[in-house]
């Protein structure tokens, strides 16, 4: 039997995680919520142990009291992933502007969660100006890629990836977000970049001008057991 990576405990433990909280938060019998309950402890004991923290059983149950804190009753405890953009910005000369993440020292597309109020596509220019500098216009969706099967995310999330054109401002790393950032070519990539085997052709193929239907993670089969 060959060993399970952490990519894919994390997955398991997040969904499980959120079929119990959806569970806590529909169920009005004692003892369906104290199944669910039960179901959530298995569900930390799975990511604290893929997370590989030392104190795993102290991980589990601070895991365990975060996710029953955050239950809502009904419709609004409804466990989705959440919703974040990424910006594949080019410019004038068909490069790609990465940066150099802070928290994780990975290269990537500038990224961030999708704020109340905003549109998808105001919240990914916002982004790109705040990390960069670099003042964008949405071109087209590129893709809506799976957050914790790219890597990017221990949480799960669903990335909308743009392709943006930069018409203005100049390169200026946010102090608290980017380390390092700079256009690239795709023979020029920085090292080390998180996802580039998924996002990597589509995101250049668009760059290029050509236009292709929106791209998604291909179906795993089956989904437990499949490929990531």
């Amino acid at each position: 039997m060959s060993d399970v990576d952490e990519r894919t405990l994390r997955r398991w433990a997040e969904t499980l995680a959120g079929i119990a909280r959806t569970g806590i938060g529909f169920t009005e019998s004692q003892y369906e919520r104290e199944r669910f309950e039960e179901i959530l402890r298995v569900a930390a004991d799975i990511r604290a142990e893929a997370d590989g923290g030392l104190g795993v059983l102290e991980d589990a149950e601070g895991l365990v009291a975060e996710w029953l804190g955050d239950i809502d009753k009904g419709v609004a405890g409804y466990v989705t992933p959440k919703v974040a953009v990424g910006a594949a910005v080019s410019n004038d000369a068909g490069e790609l502007l990465l940066i150099q993440r802070a928290d994780s020292g990975v290269w990537l597309y500038p990224t961030g969660w999708c704020d109340v109020g905003y549109s998808a596509a105001e919240v990914v220019t916002k982004e790109v100006e705040e990390e960069t500098g670099i003042i964008c216009e949405p071109v087209r969706l590129i893709g809506v890629l799976d957050g914790l099967r790219l890597g990017m995310s221990r949480i799960p999330l669903y990335s909308l990836l743009f392709h943006c054109r930069a018409v203005g401002g100049e390169l200026q790393a946010h102090p608290l977000e980017c380390t390092d950032l700079g256009w690239f070519t795709e023979s020029t990539l920085p090292s080390p970049i998180v996802g580039y085997e998924r996002w990597g052709e589509p995101v250049f193929a668009a760059l290029r001008g050509e236009h292709r239907d929106v791209y998604y993670d291909r179906l795993r089969r089956p989904v437990w057991r499949g490929e990531q």
